[in-house]
């Protein structure tokens, strides 16, 4: 059918960018839910190029999940949307399937047409049980609750921003191929900051940004990273819940925008051996009635006391939280010390190969920065854990123990095994919900070599949750 008769919703990316940022004013402005729910149903009501509303969910492991709702039926039903949880991994057991999905208004974002399709807006969901209430499940109504508490209580903000490493590939889903192919082709050798106008990296990457940018992302900078054909594309702080759904549609966006051009975005934290893998290094700080509490002048680093007991709690409980860091098999062939890997357990402002780096800063932008994250880890979970365990964790009663001698695990099963024997993470997640995540990183881990050895294993890509694919983890 001509594209002139569907007449459907396509914005110039400059459009995109100023809907986008009023919405983003908001949810900063903390406009109440029901003047932004009126707001939006009104104006879906009203425009009628849009055809649809994509809402998005993430399952325990951080997966991305989106469901398609025709306009006309999400604006009359809204309030009683419904899906099988049960074919979710993490989620429901088949006797107990229904779970509900409530639209979370604020979290509304326009899309470029030439990368998700015209006539499309997306919004974020939050998974409730059959009675409405929360689902336990669901990290993302987890951070959400406990960032609103903080604020109600405390009128703190939790802010993050995340800088996210990922490896663009040779071939459409070659990491689903990659049990056939066994290898990942680059499609560029540069290195870091290298990378000529016009070659498939630096095209990739101008996209990622264009559509970031209007997605209203407010970029800072991009460029090739250390390793061939490998990326980061940076982008302003958030409130904690923005800065994890701006993760999801960071990875969305590189993927889309990779297959587009017959690639692969991939985020294994090291999907080839012998060059740097990717992390996630996760910038966090918590503001009161818009003061920064991490910065103090006099404080050392310009860290203020605040700042360091927050890190101090980290760095105690880095074991504990380690499997929600680093979720993956493949994420413990980054934390080498060979590669600047930040696998020791201490804090520094110069030394990379530490968990904690204390970035230079100002009291607008001081900040912790914790380096041990895996891009693969469920952006929630990562969040949640960090600042919940940075503001109600325990200090170790250890001598130097910002450069005490200690590392984090170097596999997943030694991860597992602190994880499951902490008493924290039973405070953290429940022990329900703390034993489905163990049980999920214990089945793909058992599917897996047990060395690491010096090759990438093919179950370590198959059986990886965020390639998922239901056929092959079948054939096991």
């Amino acid at each position: 059918m001509p594209t002139s008769l569907r007449e459907f919703l396509m914005l110039s990316y400059a459009e995109l960018e100023e809907l986008n940022l009023k919405a983003k004013e908001q949810r900063k402005n903390r406009v109440p839910l029901h003047v932004i729910q009126e707001e939006r149903l009104s104006y879906l009501t009203d425009e009628r190029r849009i055809k649809a509303v994509t809402v998005l969910f993430s399952d325990l492991e951080g997966r991305l999940h989106m469901l398609d709702y025709d306009k006309k039926f999400l604006v009359k039903n809204w309030d009683n949307l419904t899906f099988d949880g049960s074919s979710i991994r993490g989620f429901t057991a088949q006797r107990e399937s229904d779970l509900r999905l409530a639209v979370d208004w604020p979290s509304f974002y326009w899309a470029p047409a030439d990368i998700f399709g015209p006539g499309k807006v997306l919004v974020f969901g939050l998974v409730c049980d059959k009675d409405g209430s929360q689902y336990t499940a669901d990290i993302r109504g987890v951070l959400k609750g406990y960032a609103e508490k903080l604020y109600q209580e405390k009128r703190y903000t939790l802010n993050a921003a995340n800088e996210i490493e990922g490896f663009l590939f040779k071939g459409v889903d070659a990491e689903r191929s990659y049990h056939e192919t066994k290898k990942f082709e680059y499609v560029n050798t540069g290195g870091y900051y290298h990378s000529l106008p016009g070659d498939p990296l630096r095209e990739f990457i101008d996209s990622t940004a264009e559509a970031q940018r209007a997605m209203g992302f407010e970029n800072e900078k991009d460029h090739p990273e250390v390793a061939p054909s490998q990326f980061e594309i940076n982008y302003s702080y958030a409130d904690v819940v923005s800065a994890a759904d701006q993760i999801q549609l960071y990875k969305l966006i590189c993927r889309q925008i990779a297959t587009r051009m017959g690639l692969t975005a991939s985020f294994l934290p090291k999907p080839v051996v012998g060059v740097n893998g990717s992390g996630m290094h996760t910038n966090v700080s918590v503001s009161q009635n818009g003061t920064n509490l991490f910065w103090d002048e006099k404080g050392e680093e310009q860290l203020s006391a605040f700042g360091w007991e927050f890190v101090d709690r980290i760095l105690t409980h880095a074991n504990d939280i380690c499997l929600l860091l680093n979720a993956s098999v493949n994420a413990y062939r980054r934390l080498d010390p060979h590669f600047e890997a930040p696998n020791q357990i201490k804090a520094s402002a110069v030394d990379r190969g530490s968990m904690v780096r204390i970035p230079i800063g100002n009291a607008r932008s001081m900040r912790v920065e914790v380096r041990s994250v895996g891009p693969d880890a469920n952006p929630y979970l990562v969040l949640y854990s960090l600042f919940r365990t940075g503001l109600e964790g325990e200090i170790a009663a250890m001598e130097n123990l910002r450069q005490a001698e200690r590392y984090l695990p170097d596999n997943i099963y030694d991860a597992i095994e602190n994880f499951r024997k902490s008493a924290w993470t039973d405070k953290l997640l429940g022990e329900d919900v703390k034993g489905r995540y163990a049980d999920l990183k214990q089945a793909s881990a058992d599917r897996c070599p047990r060395l690491l050895g010096t090759f990438v294993k093919t179950p370590e890509v198959q059986y990886h949750h965020e390639v998922y694919n239901q056929y092959l983890w079948s054939l096991f």
